[in-house]
């Protein structure tokens, strides 16, 4: 796959643009231009992004041709959606940070397609689809398996950016961990940046000082700083978006939410002619490759227990926040 792309500068933005570049690409081949506002191997949302992506191309071959965009920061978000939407008829913008400037430049180009991953309902266009990982139902998951783990009765959530989404799930990470045990100890806190590897750092240390012992994040980048503390104080730590079982010790268990999966779901709806405009929730309901938890080594009854922590989301028996 990697042989297939030139890495080209992009002057107007100053950051790395990636584009499929054979001379023998389909003139009908769906040209699609995906914007991964952070790094694609943050070990989080955005290389769960790229991981989708990586896929839809191995799997349409020179049926799809892509024009990625990576590490942009916010200020230089609407020109780099305006820069990909010049060119292709599907754009994606993996994280709900990208929801604003889409909802802006979509305005403006009434015959390109926009999806958001991560996007949430509100203000609807006829050329815009967003797709709501719904992360609080998964979190509420990942806090009863952190407790389930914990050995000190004490666990932690450090999020990025204090929005409703990511506080939604640092909630029900607590509310998950509290219904294994009413007692738990419980340390929230919020970076304010998703990439600040120091604060995250900070934060996952003070959890460790009052007793933490199980981990869980909303963080890109800055998960490195959280994987050096647990790694320093001989913590733990629940991984998201992605299952790594098996390559880490430090990571006994991870919640899958299909960043990846939605990202694939886009490319398939516009390939195969039936994408459609407006919000979608995927979460548990659209299944393990969209939401689930894994446990890499599961003590006897935990997988069980938590079948039916999920059933009880999804019936609704247990009640949660929006993702």
């Amino acid at each position: 796959m990697f042989s297939r792309r030139n890495i080209i500068q992009s002057l107007a933005l100053g950051t790395l643009l990636t584009t499929s570049s054979f001379s023998a690409m389909a003139a009908d081949a769906l040209s699609v231009g995906i914007l991964i506002p952070g790094s694609k191997s943050d070990k989080g949302w955005m290389e769960s992004g790229y991981d989708g992506l990586v896929a839809a191309e191995e799997k349409y071959g020179d049926k799809i041709k892509v024009q990625m965009i990576e590490n942009i920061s916010y200020g230089d978000m609407e020109q780099a959606l305006t820069q990909l939407a010049a060119g292709n008829a599907l754009v994606i913008g993996v994280g709900g940070q990208t929801q604003a400037a889409v909802l802006k430049i979509a305005q403006r180009f009434p015959d390109t397609k926009f999806s958001i991953v991560g996007g949430n309902a509100g203000a609807e266009l006829p050329n815009v689809a967003g797709y709501d990982v719904k992360q609080a139902e998964i979190a509420f998951v990942a806090g009863a398996t952190a407790a389930m783990l914990s050995k000190t009765g004490a666990v932690s959530y450090v999020g990025g950016m204090e929005i409703p989404s990511i506080v939604n799930a640092g909630i029900e990470f607590g509310n998950g961990a509290r219904y294994i045990n009413p007692d738990i100890k419980y340390f929230e806190s919020y970076t304010g940046d998703f990439d600040d590897v120091a604060k995250s750092k900070e934060a996952t240390l003070a959890a460790i000082a009052q007793g933490a012992d199980v981990h869980y994040h909303i963080l890109n980048l800055g998960l490195r700083g959280m994987e050096q503390a647990a790694t320093e104080k001989g913590t733990k730590i629940i991984g998201s978006y992605t299952n790594y079982c098996g390559t880490d010790p430090l990571y006994p268990a991870y919640s899958i939410t299909g960043v990846g999966f939605q990202v694939q779901y886009t490319i398939d709806q516009a390939v195969e002619g039936t994408w459609k405009a407006g919000y979608k929730p995927f979460g548990l309901a659209m299944g393990p490759m969209a939401s689930d938890m894994a446990v890499c080594d599961p003590m006897p009854g935990m997988s069980e227990k938590l079948e039916t922590i999920k059933e009880d989301v999804k019936s609704g028996k247990i009640s949660v926040l929006e993702g």
